[in-house]
């Protein structure tokens, strides 16, 4: 595709410009390398991405853009000339053989102080000339700035102006914007119009942060997030991260950081000459709040707070606002006994009963080797662990607080909080206690209900459209529930409006865990966040944009007298990827190297000599594939498309990395790429229902694979193969009426390894390949999930039922046999799982296991205590001030 689009460039520049080569591509332009004919020497031709130059206009585009070309300045990279040809809206600068700031930061994260300082000096003096000039940059990022000699170029001078201006509101409309989150000053990002020279200096000031701090004043897991935190939250003092930042530098930063506009540097020099100036310090007002006495911590929000709330509602109207509640929004930090305080198993579990009485939560061991829940009444300070609810990967608690249920190893069982006889509803997942006194839950295959005190289960709701982790969360006062579960199309997750009578399923919006609440909005979650929406729930459709509320959720629930609960700090973008041996012991790869995998589902490899791990990682770019040189090696992208890339596998002698991307569209195929990043993406694969995990041969003559589909039917998540040659049609190896997933090949071929739900509930199994139907052996016996064969065949390693990390020792010859079974460690609390997959790989010798540790960005700890639960009284009377409906 890129070859074509360079040979139309080249007939349409024919004469002026001969495109070479593509540099690479950003949110508004893609780059070449090309000559230029007239003069003889090299330039960078930047094109705009067709979708912004149809809403921009090229004649208005070019127009603005002749406002920047006469700025002349040492750190400003020049404008040489721009134009239309063929559809094709252009500018050219010079081509300077360098990196950009970006790509440095990448590669040492943090700079030299005294360099830092200088690079911002220098961007500040070309600022401030082009301020002069009355041109505002509007999208200062490290991304913008070329290093050529060590010497900065700011580049793209006024293109971001130019494109604002040209495209007017039509940009707005399009969903396109101008600037970067991570560096967008609050003007910016509310969208004022009226963006200044201070709107730079902040830009800037966040630059140099990130060149100090190693990351930029305020990060999130979306855009909304990271827009929500420049809105109200506090910069973190630079010399509280870095000892070794002067104060004057750190005093300059805060200042150029200010949220007024007017409380900035006024000019991008006066920022260059406080960087300098040892005697610089910026005076703040450090607003103190007493807690109330006793161990809530009780803080009232005052009307700044709620003010900033109401920022974040983008685009809702502040010229009339109700009265103040009579009752202040209160938040409480609720406190625990040590040995009765939440943990992290994997992920941070609560449930809130609806009358707002009792909190259940996972706690400590108690009559039980692994967490259990416990409940907890706000009117007594003791919690209570629930006898027989040990390791449950979800849970509920009735309207009462008097029930709760829990799904461990994917059985749905009812427990008495106060002890009694249990309650085993049978297969499922995500329970939910409905207003009727009915447990909703997923079957895998649908929705299920059943009387909390056992009986006929009905099954309500066959899903055709979702893929798993669905579940039903509210019944509206019409009738309809609102469910949510993994779209099969795109693998995200969305909110349905689910007719329980029908069985039919409508997607609202993506996300998960919906609530209604009476004054009429949807909440949910999206990526951490916890938004809400304006929501007419008699017609069953949003009539409004989703609004950020809380960031770093990870996990919230509200009770129907307006009690909101959350856990504070949501599940951190930053994990880190550890080994962990037969004894459970935890031990870092590689000291200082964290990463963002953008979810569970991202998934890593380990290359055959130990030396390399292909991973898939979020930046600033996109979702893409990396590869990483263990040791302190080097890291390099190994992807560059928009689409989302993940679960890369190294393929036959490490020489290419096989990869998932929907690239080619909505659904999810295989495709493979040079391991030394040389040549182009090759698709492998092309299954119409999507494929969601793959893995080779040893021998690479095979490629096994687990297809998306629709779980619990013939054709959804099934195990088909195929021949490496090319014109081999995939063969359906295990297509049943239920799941089977992570499929592998043995070290020589012969044995096939899944997990399968045919029994009611995960199971491992093994088969002869390829002929599956002539042998089948069950491998586990107390459940189990993602099996992995050791390098030289002798043992299976899975997840149990009981989430520890098991073995058998297998004979793989020409029979297949269990030899002995074994538990080797509990699955540490901060390992990243999901509830049918953990991504991990197994080491060369056999002897330890390669896994992702996520931590919080809160203030939870190492060792899986989870962060603290914070209260929100009068919640709903808030919202409704802040999004009055």
């Amino acid at each position: 595709m890129s070859q074509d689009i360079i040979a139309r460039l080249n007939a349409a520049l024919e004469g002026r410009y001969r495109i070479e080569a593509e540099l690479g591509e950003g949110g508004m332009a893609t780059v070449y390398l090309a000559d230029d004919l007239r003069h003889e020497r090299k330039v960078a031709v930047k094109v705009l991405k067709p979708e912004l130059s149809a809403v921009v206009g090229a004649e208005r585009f070019l127009a603005e853009i002749k406002t920047t070309a006469n700025l002349q300045h040492p750190h400003i990279l020049p404008l040489f000339d721009s134009g239309e040809a063929d559809g094709f809206v252009y500018y050219v600068m010079p081509y300077i053989e360098g990196e950009t700031l970006r790509e440095r930061i990448e590669r040492d994260k943090q700079l030299p102080v005294d360099e830092a300082v200088r690079i911002a000096t220098a961007v500040a003096n070309a600022l401030h000339t082009a301020h002069r000039a009355g041109v505002v940059h509007r999208d200062i990022k490290p991304g913008n700035i070329l290093m050529s000699n060590g010497e900065p170029l700011v580049a793209d001078f006024g293109i971001a102006l130019a494109v604002g201006t040209a495209g007017g509101s039509r940009l707005t409309e399009t969903g396109l914007s101008v600037g970067t989150p991570f560096y967008m000053s609050p003007e910016q990002a509310t969208g004022d119009q009226a963006i200044g020279a201070a709107s730079d200096i902040y830009a800037l000031a966040a630059v140099l942060y990130e060149l100090l701090v190693g990351e930029p004043p305020y990060v999130g897991n979306t855009a909304q997030a990271v827009l929500g935190k420049i809105l109200q939250g506090d910069t973190v003092s630079a010399t509280t991260i870095r000892k070794t930042v002067p104060a004057n530098v750190d005093a300059a930063l805060r200042k150029a950081l200010e949220k007024l506009p007017a409380d900035r540097f006024t000019d991008a020099q006066d920022f260059a000459k406080a960087l300098s100036d040892p005697a610089f310090r910026h005076g703040t007002v450090a607003a103190s709040i007493a807690g109330s006495p006793g161990p809530w911590k009780a803080v009232a929000l005052g009307s700044g707070a709620v003010a900033l709330f109401a920022l974040l509602a983008l685009g809702w109207s502040t010229a009339s606002r109700p009265d103040a509640p009579d009752r202040p929004i209160e938040r409480f930090e609720m406190p625990f006994r040590s040995d009765q305080a939440p943990v992290a198993f994997g992920v941070v579990q609560f449930a809130l009963s609806a009358d707002g009485s009792a909190l259940a939560y996972l706690g400590p061991p108690s009559d039980a080797p692994v967490p259990q829940v416990w409940v907890r009444r706000w009117d007594d300070p003791e919690a209570v662990p629930v006898r027989g609810a040990a390791g449950p990967t979800e849970m509920a608690i009735s309207g009462d607080g008097s029930l709760v249920a829990v799904s461990i190893g994917a059985q749905i069982r009812v427990f008495p909080v106060g002890g009694g006889p249990e309650v085993d509803l049978g297969p499922g997942n995500f329970p939910w206690f409905g207003p009727d006194g009915m447990i909703y839950y997923s079957l895998g295959t649908g929705i299920a209900r059943a009387p909390a005190t056992g009986g006929a289960v009905d099954t309500i709701i066959a899903n055709d459209s979702l893929t798993g982790g669905q579940g039903i969360r509210d019944i509206l006062p019409s009738g309809k529930a609102l469910n949510w579960g993994v779209r099969a199309s795109d693998g995200l997750d969305w909110i349905y409006l689910t007719d329980i009578e029908s069985g039919t399923n409508e997607p609202l919006v993506q996300g998960l865990e919906p609530r209604y609440v009476d004054s009429g909005h949807l909440l949910f979650l999206s990526e951490g966040v916890l938004m809400a929406a304006p929501f007419d729930e008699g017609a069953g459709e949003l009539t409004g944009p989703a609004v950020p509320l809380i960031e770093d959720v990870a996990g919230y629930e509200i009770a129907l007298d307006g009690k909101l609960v959350y856990s504070r700090g949501g599940v951190g973008s930053l994990q880190e990827l550890v080994w962990v041996d037969r004894d459970g012991d935890v031990t870092p790869v590689e000291q200082g190297w964290s990463v963002d995998t953008g979810g569970s589902n991202a998934g890593w490899s380990l290359s055959s000599d130990g030396r390399r791990i292909a991973i898939r990682e979020r930046t600033e770019e996109g979702l893409d594939i990396w590869v990483k040189e263990l040791d302190g090696g080097p890291r390099s992208r190994l992807t560059f498309e928009e689409t989302e890339d993940r679960k890369p596998v190294w393929g036959p002698e490490d020489g290419y990395v096989t990869f998932l991307s929907n690239r080619n569209g909505e659904s999810t195929d295989v495709w493979r790429r040079r391991a030394d990043g040389t040549g182009q993406p090759e698709l492998v694969l092309d299954l119409p229902e999507g494929i969601a995990e793959i893995a080779w041969s040893e021998q690479g003559d095979w490629l096994v694979m687990r297809t998306i589909g629709t779980p619990g039917q013939r054709g959804g998540r099934d195990v088909q193969a195929r021949e490496a040659r090319r014109d081999a049609e995939p063969i359906p190896l295990l297509m049943e009426a239920h799941d089977e997933i992570s499929p592998s090949l043995s070290p020589n071929g012969r044995w096939l390894v899944y997990a399968s739900n045919e029994t009611g509930s995960y199971e491992i199994f093994v088969r002869p390949f390829p002929d599956v139907e002539s042998a089948r052996w069950q491998v586990s016996t107390n459940g189990g999930i993602a099996p992995k064969w050791s390098r030289d065949g002798t043992e299976i390693f899975f997840l149990d039922g009981s989430d520890q990390m098991s073995a058998a020792r297998v004979e793989t010859g020409d029979t297949f046999e269990v030899l002995e079974r074994s538990v080797l460690f509990p699955l540490p609390p901060t390992i990243q799982r999901s509830d049918i997959y953990i991504p991990y790989d197994v080491g060369l010798d056999g002897e330890r296991q390669l896994l992702m540790a996520r931590g919080f960005t809160g203030d939870g700890d190492e060792e899986g205590v989870a962060p603290p639960f914070v209260l929100v009284n009068n919640w709903l009377s808030e919202l409704q001030r802040i999004m009055p409906r």
